[in-house]
């Protein structure tokens, strides 16, 4: 029986390697390809129509819209409506991502932490960019907590800035973690249908129909988490407590 895990390989697709360094095209890179495929595709799709009486396309991609322009004013407000876009495309890229590797045999790539921290780590610079933009060094009042008194600061600040450093490995790890370890359950469970065989073999057999439905709606809030964190995290950038 493969190993669990087996389904998390990176294997090369078109070997490429420049100046020493390998840069092939792999079943992760196809799968990203794909995903921002799709995602574009819905989009540009919907929106050369604009119908009126919005068909399928045009549904979803609205419904989509509203979903993250509603949480963007819900976190951030009205000025919230200029970062719009970078939220909506993490947002359909991790949901997308997540939900194609709920496909047999396809590849999950957010299921591997270089991504998903590459994914984080450009929040957290884009949002520290952003604070000092607006801020200036007044943004490091931000590791003060507010009311805090001043002999407590030598213990506060520091606890703070630890707590800031440790937004990008968080937010990646979460989205990795879950995707790890729920396709692994997955295989694992699916391993014991062949195992009891016809017998005994529908009892796994339910509980991974089960799981599966699970899997996809934690494939959802995944990237639900993702954007909604990035609103907050853009949201303390401009407003600091």
């Amino acid at each position: 029986m493969a190993s669990p895990l087996e389904q998390f390989e990176i294997k090369t697709i078109i070997p490429i390697e420049i100046g020493g360094v390998d840069i092939s095209f792999t079943n992760s890179s196809l799968m990203m390809a794909i995903t921002v495929l799709i995602g574009g595709g819905v989009v540009a799709l919907a929106a050369s129509r604009g119908a009126i009486v919005p068909g399928r396309f045009q549904s979803i991609a609205e419904m989509l819209y509203e979903f993250i322009a509603g949480l963007i004013r819900e976190t951030i407000g009205a000025e919230g409506r200029r970062y719009f876009p970078i939220i909506f495309t993490l947002f359909m890229f991790i949901l997308i991502g997540n939900m194609l590797g709920m496909i047999p045999y396809s590849f999950t790539f957010t299921s591997h932490i270089i991504v998903t921290f590459v994914m984080a780590f450009t929040v957290f610079i884009g949002v520290t960019v952003l604070g000092f933009a607006r801020h200036g060094l007044h943004f490091f009042s931000f590791f003060i907590p507010p009311g805090a008194p001043l002999y407590m600061w030598p213990l506060l600040i520091p606890i703070e800035i630890i707590s800031y450093l440790s937004r990008p490995i968080s937010l990646s790890v979460r989205l990795f973690a879950n995707m790890l370890a729920g396709h692994t359950m997955l295989k694992v469970i699916a391993g014991f249908v062949f195992a009891l065989g016809a017998l005994a073999g529908w009892l796994p057999l339910l509980l991974i129909t089960a799981l599966t439905g699970l899997e996809i709606l934690i494939a959802f809030l995944q990237a639900y988490v993702f954007a909604i964190l990035t609103c907050l995290y853009i949201k303390d950038a401009l407003e600091l407590h």
